[in-house]
């Protein structure tokens, strides 16, 4: 294999490698399944471990607090390493942890199982997200991340369903099955990935960019936007409860698909407009369109058809969110992608987590059916947060003109 530095040259108009990033889509559709079919196999968890569901939900919450806190960590600790040997690593740990929490006995082994399998999964995302970053055109890359982010979003469309339906059989072959993406990720990622090398630097200049105001503003950004998506989604079948009530049995499950599909469809629009327009222009328009569509949502939860098209039509913004805010964070500074990208993974599961923080306590003043509307005030601070980013940054190069021309009038 070829190997590849962030910062080389590439060939003008040559395409994302797809062979590559095939495997990296596979890796993050492993994680993403792994943290969010746990969910629906509480019940059966419980049961099996003799304890409540709530606490059953603790494997959940473990999880993904874990891996927010770890994924800037381990970005930064793994980031002297080639991306195909840190994938490699955090791939052998997170096999390891889901096999272990299929075989755990009891609820504690199965807790820390889970604790292990976030410090694996913490650094996939992140690192596959570079691993695109360095292999592909600086033309092309929003697409290429919109690829590897793709495989994250897509397991909310397929991986959560399929993963529930080898769930009903034993809950235990879903995290087998998971540990076997997982392998075969590991495989692809050995076998078609270059050795991509990031440049040498020092701990003071790979942290520089957080210095930047710009920065934390898209990591708030993507923290406020995501809290907005996910107060609605963790109760999704709660509030679309009336569109599904006297339908199929398979309508909760059709309105999460077709989410999940618009929230893949979104990727790939906001790649593809992220390589042709300026980011902040798709930024905004994908923040806009979250707020308008959580607005309304009280409006289209009550008939199954128009709720699935306005899932679909929500998702197509979620996804638009999480590749633009990636794009603008990599645009900011390519050589610090790793950390930057584990701060923005944190800030997603932040979000997540946040978001159904908040979805709960609102239900005691709010019908289940209007917690759109406290999320789209959150998609809406988020959106004038970008906006107030983007005018400080304008009066700034104003007045760096202003500067200038009096300095040197000529």
């Amino acid at each position: 294999m070829t190997r590849t530095e962030i910062g080389e040259p590439e060939p003008k108009g040559s395409g994302p490698l797809v062979g590559p990033l095939l495997p990296l889509a596979l890796a993050t559709f492993a994680v993403g399944t792994d943290a969010f079919v746990m969910a629906g196999l509480l019940p059966a968890i419980a049961a099996d471990l003799e304890v409540s569901v709530p606490a059953a939900g603790q494997l959940v919450t473990v999880f993904a607090l874990t891996l927010a806190v770890a994924a800037p960590v381990l970005s930064w600790l793994l980031s002297p390493l080639d991306r195909r040997t840190a994938l490699q690593l955090a791939l052998i740990v997170f096999i390891v942890g889901n096999v272990v929490t299929a075989l755990s006995p009891t609820y504690m082994l199965a807790l820390s199982a889970r604790i292990l399998t976030a410090a694996g999964a913490a650094t996939i995302t992140a690192t596959a997200s570079s691993a695109a970053v360095a292999i592909t055109p600086a033309e092309r890359r929003g697409r290429a991340m919109a690829l590897v982010i793709g495989g994250l979003t897509l397991s909310t469309a397929l991986g959560m369903p399929l993963g529930n339906l080898i769930g009903g059989v034993d809950w235990r072959l879903t995290l087998w099955a998971v540990a076997a993406l997982g392998i075969v990720a590991a495989i692809g990622i050995s076998v078609a990935l270059p050795k991509v090398v990031l440049p040498v630097t020092g701990l003071t200049a790979r942290l520089a960019p957080l210095r930047q105001s710009k920065v934390l503003t898209i990591l708030v950004v993507t923290l406020l936007v995501m809290a907005g998506h996910y107060t609605v989604y963790t109760y999704i079948g709660a509030v679309t409860a009336g569109a599904t009530t006297g339908s199929f049995p398979q309508a909760p499950t059709m309105i999460l698909f077709v989410w999940g599909v618009g929230v893949f469809g979104g990727n790939f629009l906001a790649g593809y407009l992220a390589d042709k327009l300026p980011a902040f222009g798709v930024a905004v328009a994908a923040l806009v369109g979250s707020t308008v569509l959580l607005a309304i949502s009280p409006l289209m939860v009550g008939h199954l058809v128009v709720a699935c098209v306005w899932a679909a039509v929500w998702g197509t913004t979620d996804g638009m969110a999480s590749v633009v805010q990636q794009h603008r964070l990599v645009l900011l500074a390519p050589a610090s992608a790793p950390v930057l990208l584990g701060l923005n993974s944190s800030a997603i599961y932040l979000g997540v987590a946040m978001g159904g923080g908040l979805g709960g306590p609102a239900q005691d003043w709010l019908s289940v059916t209007l917690l759109g509307v406290p999320a789209a005030v959150l998609a809406l601070l988020a959106t004038v947060v970008t906006l107030a980013e983007r005018r400080a940054d304008l009066a700034k190069a104003s007045l760096t003109s202003a500067f200038r021309r009096e300095v040197d009038p000529e």
